[in-house]
C-alpha cells in the first residue's frame, strides 16, 4: 500500500521536556548532510525509542496533490478539475528521505478518523492512509493540510547527538510554519522564532 498507518511505537507524549514531539526541528547553517540543509521539520514523534518527523519546507516540484489523487485512483482522471478548492491548496512535500514512497498527511486537529488519526500537539495531527485523501477530494477534509512524500527518521540517541554536535535548533511550532504556502521563507521565519538573526548564525558552531 502507497500510503498506511505509522507505527507510533506505543503512542503518547513521552514524559519529560528533553521532548521534542510537536516541536519545530531548525537545522544550523553547518549542517552537513545536504538532505537537510535548511531543513525545518515538524516532530511527530520523540522517545528513547528514536524520532520522526516531517520536513515541511522542501516541495516536490515533480507533483501536485491533484496528480496523486488521480495516480492513487481516490479520483478519475475526468473528474480532476471538480476538485473542491481546498484540494488545489494542499502542497506535496519531501518530507525526508526514508520510505519516499509513502505518504503522510500533517493537518489540523478539525478532522479525525478514529484508530489512524494520531494528535500530536497544538492543534496538529498525522493521519497515513488513504482515508484521508478521499475526504479531501469529496470536500470533507481538514481545513489545513500538507502531504509529506517519506519522514526524517532517527535511531535511539541519534537525534540527541546531533543536537549536542549544534546541528539543530527547536522552537515551539506554528500552523503557519507548518501549512503555510511560503515554504522558501520558512527557515528563515523559524530562526526568527527563536530569537536569532539567520545572517549571525557561525558555519563552524560546535566544530572545535
Amino acid at each position: 500500500m502507497w500510503i498506511g498507518q505509522k507505527d507510533t511505537g506505543g503512542g503518547g507524549r513521552p514524559s519529560g521536556s528533553s521532548f521534542l514531539d510537536g516541536q519545530l526541528l531548525v537545522a544550523m547553517p553547518g549542517m552537513r548532510d545536504e538532505r537537510f540543509a535548511r531543513a525545518v521539520i515538524y516532530m511527530c514523534a520523540h522517545s528513547p525509542e528514536g524520532a520522526m518527523g516531517i520536513i515541511v519546507n522542501q516541495p516536490a516540484s515533480h507533483v501536485s496533490f491533484r496528480d496523486l489523487l488521480v495516480q492513487l485512483d481516490v479520483v478519475p482522471e475526468e473528474e480532476r478539475i471538480h476538485l473542491p478548492r481546498v484540494a488545489g491548496k494542499v502542497a506535496v512535500l519531501k518530507g525526508g528521505p526514508v520510505e519516499t514512497g509513502r505518504g503522510f498527511v500533517l493537518h489540523s486537529s478539525d478532522f479525525f478518523i478514529q484508530d489512524s488519526t494520531l494528535p500530536i500537539d497544538s492543534g496538529i495531527c498525522l493521519t497515513a492512509t488513504l482515508d484521508i485523501l478521499k475526504a479531501i477530494a469529496g470536500g470533507g477534509g481538514p481545513h489545513s493540510a500538507v502531504l509529506a512524500l517519506g519522514y526524517a527518521g532517527w535511531a535511539p540517541g541519534q537525534l540527541e547527538n546531533e543536537i549536542q554536535q549544534n546541528g539543530w535548533l527547536n522552537c515551539p511550532a506554528d500552523a503557519s510554519l507548518v501549512f503555510g504556502a511560503d515554504a522558501a521563507g520558512k527557515y528563515d521565519r523559524a530562526l526568527r522564532k527563536i530569537g536569532i538573526d539567520p545572517g549571525m548564525l557561525s558555519t563552524e558552531a560546535g566544530h572545535a
